[in-house]
């Protein structure tokens, strides 16, 4: 039960891997916590069907079910949790007052964790098949796909690594890239270009998904031309970028070109009691496993302002 008149020793902004983890640990802290989520608990890894590189779990786990396990740990040790949206933070002398959508909430130290929406496709087919050959995670889903043809959509870093992790299981990776050439950089171009799963449909995009229970095909339109074709596949890999949940803070907080939060090691960031973790930060790898570890950072960090 969720205390709305209560002043919180720390607030988590994001139940994600990041913003449970660091829940866990100030909750064992025997900090008084307060999680606040948007969504769903467990954040963007609820969309993975299924992990296979978190340490522990060597059959793979269901996104949904990891997230599941991480907010019952946390909530064991005293976390409350309240679904609302963050509107604003803001400082109050030493204390920090988070709004929302269900009222404000005041704490002594605060800890973002809201990671990145994914930047999506915006196609027909898209959302009814997330979870059903749609995937927004390579290394989270790629086992998945064993011995099927899939495409990447994309012509990035990001894209090129996932095109190249998906050939150690596909049997064929289409990357599809709405330009004449790739924006990756050298060196991930020149093994994607030498490895002989992975062809290119460049000047393309994607028009629809199509399928019935799972993904069949994609419809593909020449930018140039105009050309329409389709695509036989069983997995669609988006990868056209992640941008971080920071809209509210922009003018409290230094952000990156892209908002991305800039902290130190510590995952602190310049406005002191204000710490930041995951996805959400510049630099991050972005993998639950990483996410996890910078939440644990950040909650220790925090504790050592009540000692």
């Amino acid at each position: 039960m969720v205390d709305r008149s209560a002043q919180y020793d720390a607030i988590i902004i994001g139940g994600g891997p990041a913003g449970l983890t660091a829940g866990i640990y100030t909750s064992r802290a025997r900090l008084s916590s307060l999680l606040i989520e948007r969504g769903l608990i467990g954040g963007q890894i609820v969309n993975a069907g299924r992990l296979d590189n978190y340490p522990g779990f060597p059959e793979g786990i269901s996104g949904t079910e990891l997230g599941e396990l991480m907010h019952k740990q946390a909530t064991k040790y005293g976390l409350g949790t309240v679904v609302a949206e963050v509107t604003s933070l803001k400082s109050r002398g030493k204390q920090k007052l988070v709004e929302t959508t269900e009222g404000s909430f005041i704490a002594r130290a605060v800890i973002i964790a809201g990671g990145c929406h994914r930047q999506k496709l915006g196609v027909p087919g898209e959302e009814e098949f997330m979870g059903k050959g749609i995937s927004y995670c390579a290394t989270c889903d790629g086992a998945l796909f064993k011995g099927l043809p899939v495409a990447v959509v994309g012509g990035g870093n990001a894209a090129i690594t996932e095109a190249l992790h998906l050939a150690r299981f596909a049997s064929k990776v289409t990357v599809v890239h709405r330009r004449d050439q790739l924006r990756a950089v050298s060196i991930l171009q020149e093994k994607a270009f030498s490895e002989p799963k992975i062809d290119f449909r460049w000047d393309s995009v994607v028009e629809q998904v199509e399928g019935r229970d799972l993904v069949n095909r994609i419809k593909l339109r020449n930018v140039k031309t105009g050309e329409e074709s389709t695509l036989d596949i069983s997995g669609v890999f988006v990868s056209i970028g992640l941008l971080p949940n920071t809209e509210y803070l922009k003018g409290f907080l230094p952000l990156d070109k892209t908002g991305a939060i800039i902290t130190n090691s510590n995952m602190e960031t310049e406005v002191a009691g204000v710490f930041a973790a995951g996805d959400i930060c510049l630099n991050s790898p972005r993998q639950v496993v990483t996410a996890c570890g910078d939440g644990a950072a950040a909650a220790i960090q925090a504790t050592k302002n009540f000692t």
